[in-house]
Parts: structure tokens; sequence; C-alpha cells
């Protein structure tokens, strides 16, 4: 008898404040899917503390091991973990993944434009609110006028797919005005062709010192003078241990989206995890054993290829995301760059805690926008903040720039 639907993914909730949830999924295997069920809980703010993972490339299960919160929406993650899962049958006999012969289409691209009354917060409280609703942002022009008021542009995408419906159209102007209340001034939403959506595209500019220091992809033996950096990471790979499989043994600091990281690498190298353990240890330090293979179902072998699936490994783990404060002009920027998966997509929720970081350090925003660039041979999504010093209430850059970087490695 085949798997059925409910048991490709099965949640159990802990029963004490502060012990983790168990996520059980038992479904077919596809190279990345590990990276992007990592993906969709990290999506909706859970920490994962330990990890299991086994398959026979045709089969896998994976145990994850989670902290959340009371807001937690359990079943709505259970739903966006199903979708994940390749897809099976549910006959007598169980159909193993293929792999789709087309592309998947790409989501329709909605704009979102309000115009408001400023205030403290304000921008956090919205992204905030897209999030709750399970829109992504893929680009924001956030502008603000002398005599007090904001004009923000968002161009989004709906994970439901559903923004074209005048119900879940309506929900989203509803929570708006719960989070704007009388500052409201005007809400507007529609679709947008692509001609649109090209033309909304960020400032191609980026500052050299940026591109060639902060968000350079080369590693070295010491890494950038004054960028921020997680502790020393420890790669090992060893080939004689299994007759099959190359093991990865790593040993670092534990940061927000680690495990992400860690799958997000591996599915842009196409390269296979039959088994793996993750555990967070005392002091926040993470013990990772991975048994992999390549496309081809063969060892890494190769030194180069070792040399280089290493150094793409350590330079994520130490630096998996760019932040730096800048000049511009008389003004002060904030910079973050993500970098994007093969697949298209970039870390979630990364405005989200921007914008919350900026909000805890009253911190304003005075512009805002989200661009993809060219830096290197990758492509990174970039956020470009203008941050508003007009009040007198200047924080050191140093300070922005420290605390933008705990919030997005999750040690604020």
């Amino acid at each position: 008898m085949g798997i059925l639907h409910d048991d490709l993914v099965i949640i159990r909730k802990s029963e004490k404040e502060g012990d983790p949830s168990v996520i059980t999924i038992n479904c077919p295997d596809k190279t990345g899917l590990g990276c992007d069920l990592c993906r969709v809980i990290l999506f909706f703010g859970l920490s994962i503390v330990r990890g299991d993972v086994s398959t026979d490339g045709k089969w896998c299960y994976l145990v994850f091991w989670v902290i959340g919160n009371s807001e937690t929406r359990w079943n709505l993650l259970k739903t966006r973990l199903v979708e994940v899962c390749p897809s099976c049958s549910f006959t007598s006999s169980i159909s193993f993944y293929r792999s789709e012969l087309r592309p998947p289409r790409p989501p329709e691209v909605f704009l979102l434009t309000f115009c408001c009354y400023d205030r403290r917060g304000l921008l956090h409280d919205v992204t905030r609110v897209l999030c709750d609703l399970e829109l992504t942002i893929k680009k924001v022009k956030v502008s603000t006028t002398p005599d007090g008021k904001v004009m923000d542009l968002f161009f989004i995408t709906d994970t439901r797919e559903a923004l074209h419906t005048n119900e879940r159209r309506d929900e989203t102007f509803d929570y708006l005005r719960v989070v704007l209340g009388e500052a409201i001034i005007s809400c507007d939403l529609e679709k947008v062709d692509s001609e649109i959506t090209a033309c909304s595209q960020a400032s191609s500019f980026l500052p050299s010192a940026i591109t060639e220091d902060e968000f350079g992809m080369e590693m070295s033996d010491e890494l950038p003078s004054g960028s921020l950096t997680s502790s020393n990471v420890s790669i090992v790979m060893d080939n004689s241990l299994s007759p099959g499989h190359t093991l990865v043994q790593i040993i670092c600091q534990d940061h927000k989206a680690l495990l992400y990281d860690i799958m997000r690498t591996f599915k842009d190298y196409n390269i296979q995890i039959s088994y793996g353990r993750f555990s967070t240890r005392q002091k926040g330090n993470c013990e990772i054993d991975l048994f992999i293979v390549q496309s081809d179902g063969k060892k890494v072998v190769d030194p180069s290829k070792q040399k280089s699936l290493t150094s793409r490994l350590r330079l994520e783990l130490l630096r998996p995301l760019r932040v730096a404060v800048v000049s511009r002009g008389p003004d002060t920027e904030l910079l973050v760059a993500n970098p994007v998966e093969i697949s298209n997509k970039g870390r979630p929720l990364v405005f989200h805690d921007i914008t919350l970081a900026l909000t805890m350090l009253s911190t304003g925003i005075f512009s805002a926008e989200i661009g993809r660039h060219m830096i290197g041979d990758r492509e990174w999504e970039v956020y470009r903040v203008l941050l508003d010093e007009g009040d007198g209430s200047c924080v050191p850059r140093k300070k922005i720039q420290e605390g933008v970087w705990k919030m997005l490695m999750g040690w604020e």
C-alpha cells in the first residue's frame, strides 16, 4: 500500500514550552529536497536544533526537531511541507519521484501600493503582515516625502496563488488597515506584467568597495578586515569510512538558517545527501555528519571538486549574508546581500529581519529597494536601505551593522 497523503508529513508538537516539536517527513526523494524543506521551515520562523536524514536515492525519511512559538501555524506549515514533497502515487503501488519535464510556471506578480503618514517601525509592521499572509516580497521601493508621508511600492507574489481573487485581496487590505490604522491614506493592489516589473529594477550601480570587499566571493586565509563573520568552521571530507559515500564532517557555530545554508550549497552543486545527522551542542556549537554522493551516484574523489565544495561550504557558514553600512553622499546606507539559489530563490524573511533590527535600534528608514545583481559568478539579492537620520538620534554605523548582522544570524 502507498503512503497516505496525511502521512507524508507528521508534526508532533511539544507538550512543554521550550521543548522542540518534531517534524517527520516520509516521501519520494529528489536532489535538493532537504534545502526546499529547510527553506519552508525557516519561512515559518522556526529554528532547527537537530536533524536526521536518510535516503536510498528513491525514497527518503527526514526528521527535524524544531523550536517554534505560540504563534506558529502548524497546520499551514504541514500543508506547505507537503506541497514541497515530490508527488507520489496513492494506489496500491508506490511511484517513485520522477523529474518534471516542464519547468514550473513563474508566479504572478502583483503591485501593492499604499500611501500613509509615517511613523517609527511602520515598514517593519507592514513587512510582518505580508509575511503572515504568505506574500513574498520580490522588490520594494519606499520613499518618504518632506511632509511626513510615505509612498510604498511592494512587488509581491502569493504562495497561495490566490491574490487574483476578491476574497484574497480583501483579506490583504483588512490586515493592512489593522496595522496602519488611521494613518492610511490610500491602498491599491493590481497585477503587473513583466515589462512593468523589469522597469522597477533597482539601480544596477553598487559601490566598488562593496562588491570587491564586503561581497567578494573569493576566500583567502583571512577574511576582509572588519568584516562580520561567524566563528571558525572545520570541514573534513573523508572517502575511507564508507565504500560508496564521501563523509563530510562539519563543526561550526550555530546560526539562523544554518542547515538551510548547508543544504542550499549541496543543492547548487547537485550533490545528494544519502544520510545525515545534525545536532547542536553547548555554547551554540553544531556538529554535522553527512554522507554524500554526486549526481552520478559516485563519491567525490576529484581533489579540485573537493576543494571547491569545501571552500564554498566554509564561506557560506562563515558569511552566509553580507552586511555593510556605507556613506551615500551626506547620507548613510545599509546594504545586505543574500545569495540566490540556482533555482532563483533567496533566503526568506531577510527584509523582515532588517526592518525589525532597525526598529529595535530606533533607526528610521527613509527609502529602501530590493534588486538582483550579478556579483562575480553568482546572483545576489541586494537590499539597499537609506537610513533616516533627520531626527538627530543618530546611531553609530558600527552598531547598526552589528545589530542587523546579529538579527539576521539569530543571535539577537
